[in-house]
């Protein structure tokens, strides 16, 4: 799942749920439910930085300082 994850269109869905969610007009079912949505997406953005980083590891064999 992850590889087929299109990581600037989840940055661009949680930008939308932040945006959604500051508006302050949804009702508290709706906010929970794009809360959870939101959740979801940073769990998989994280895991796909952390495979960015392990992939330049193990190309140029260190992280560049600005990640380690």
């Amino acid at each position: 799942m992850i590889g087929e994850f299109n990581f600037e269109g989840a940055m661009r869905d949680l930008e939308k749920i932040v945006a959604d969610l500051e508006e302050g007009r949804l009702t508290l079912d709706q906010s929970l439910e794009l809360f959870e949505q939101g959740i979801k997406l940073i769990s998989l953005c994280n895991a796909r930085l952390d495979m960015a980083e392990q992939k330049i590891e193990s190309l140029t064999g260190k992280l560049p300082d600005d990640l380690g």
